[in-house]
């Protein structure tokens, strides 16, 4: 069920109401807000809220072992079966084909004809942010970080509707203790709940609809077509894309979450100002880095060993990071861009290290960081490798070509919706903390009339349709 929809705003107004008058009664409460998490997963595929519950079914007795036991061999052969048990369900939905195809194409390039078949496997919606969540909670029990909860506060963490298919990726020691004690309709800031939703709405239905519609997926789709003017703003485009479009998704999951009187941890904060890639991955997709940080970085050994060893944790974080996204090599690379210029970074070859910079050079270690980060958007978005360099190639040997972009709106829309988000990751971050806060203090009546003129707003102004948010894929 996607978030700006008919559907979902109905759903949403009968579980909000719902929610708020069973809130009193804890074990109905969690019982609706399961079942409507259900629903509203069943709602692409009834099938795979089987899987939702297979996953969390896993974690519970495996969270529940651990907690019973001592620390010892025991204890940690229960952990390791448990994330394996995560780790295959992910593999076999989401990287069966891609080891089948790749070594499918290794064997025939020796002649020997590959004995595993390739197998239709579709891939389950958020299957990498539940099975993510899930990890986090296990091992966070095996730490000592969080304790073993009942099955269905275990349920109900797991399959909580508003950041169950893209995030943010929420630990079960921010949310658990939120289900588990009724909230006070008196303590919900509304009007950030509105906001959030209305900011999120923009972003999505006008800012990315619009850059995906009528640039980046004609411009990616037959990069030989265009020119290097179009293949550059496409590129650009793309970077805006990508973060309207997932950071769309967490503003209204935020939003929705704290009108149902429940907090999320923020997931992104200006990652285009960032000044380098180690600051910019602070700032992007905030809950998946510190997941990678704490649940795969700090446990390869971090930074407490050489420096080799840390730069080879980096790296192996980034790829693994790189195929999370997607399985294929062009995913891969992509983390290997972000993890080499990092290795780059800490050795001081750029920019003196993590040195702190001057205010005169900071301008431009924020523009090489972008421009880092966009081509390596390139082979993120592009459908292969081959595709991804010739979209490259253009970008250099395509300047004499005619423009061929036939967009069904002005050129001039297009750049706007570029420059606008771009110079907006320049403006101090409490600027939108002080409108949000001067919102919430006007009336309930203002906020639901400003809401509705705004959303107005949005679907004139947005395409026909709404495209799934680009991290439904991942």
């Amino acid at each position: 069920m996607l978030f700006p929809t008919i559907e979902f705003a109905i759903f949403f107004v009968v579980v909000l109401t719902t929610s708020w008058f069973l809130m009193p009664r804890r074990l109905r409460w969690k019982l609706f807000m399961l079942t409507a998490s259900y629903v509203f997963y069943g709602w692409w595929n009834a099938r795979y809220v089987l899987l939702l519950v297979g996953v969390t079914l896993i974690n519970h007795f495996g969270a529940t072992a651990i907690s019973r036991m001592r620390a010892g061999r025991g204890r940690r052969l229960v952990l390791a079966a448990t994330i394996t048990a995560d780790l295959s369900i992910l593999a076999y939905f989401k990287y069966y084909g891609f080891f089948v195809s790749s070594l499918t194409n290794a064997l025939r390039s020796i002649g020997v004809e590959p004995p595993l078949p390739l197998l239709q496997i579709v891939l389950p919606v958020g299957v990498s942010f539940f099975t993510f969540q899930a990890i986090s909670y296990v091992v966070d029990v095996h730490r000592g970080d969080t304790r073993a909860v009942p099955l269905l506060d275990t349920a109900v963490y797991l399959s909580f509707f508003p950041q169950l298919v893209a995030g943010p990726i929420v630990r079960a020691r921010e949310l658990v203790p939120q289900l588990r004690r009724p909230q006070d309709p008196r303590n919900v800031d509304a009007g950030r709940g509105f906001w959030l939703i209305a900011a999120g709405m923009f972003k999505k239905v006008v800012i990315a609809n619009l850059l995906a519609t009528e640039l980046v997926d004609r411009v990616f789709a037959n990069p030989d077509r265009f020119n290097a003017v179009e293949l550059w703003l496409a590129m650009y485009g793309y970077a805006v894309q990508i973060y309207a479009d997932f950071s769309g998704y967490t503003d209204i999951a935020i939003g929705v979450a704290l009108l149902l009187g429940f907090t999320f941890p923020d997931n992104f904060d200006r990652p285009y100002a960032a000044v380098t890639l180690q600051e910019f991955w602070r700032r992007w997709h905030m809950t998946l880095s510190r997941w990678l940080r704490d649940y795969l970085y700090i446990p390869l050994g971090g930074s407490h060993g050489s420096k080799l060893a840390t730069e080879r944790n980096l790296m192996i974080t980034m790829l693994l990071g790189g195929l999370w996204h997607g399985a294929a090599w062009n995913f891969v690379f992509w983390g290997a861009v972000h993890g080499g210029w990092q290795v780059l970074e800490r050795r001081g070859v750029l920019f003196g290290g993590y040195a702190p910079p001057t205010r005169r050079d900071r301008v431009l270690r924020a523009l090489i960081t972008f421009h880092v980060v966009c081509f390596a958007w390139i082979f993120f978005r592009a459908e292969s490798f081959g595709r991804a360099w010739t979209f490259l190639g253009r970008m250099v040997t395509g300047w004499t070509s005619a423009p061929a972009l036939d967009p069904g709106v002005p050129v001039w829309w297009l750049v706007v919706a570029i420059v606008v988000p771009l110079i907006a990751q320049l403006t101090p971050g409490d600027i939108g903390e002080r409108f949000m806060a001067l919102f919430s203090r006007r009336s309930a009546l203002f906020q639901g009339v400003a809401l509705a003129g705004f959303l107005v707003v949005v679907e004139t102004l947005g395409p026909v349709g709404v495209a799934p948010f680009i991290y439904f894929q991942f």
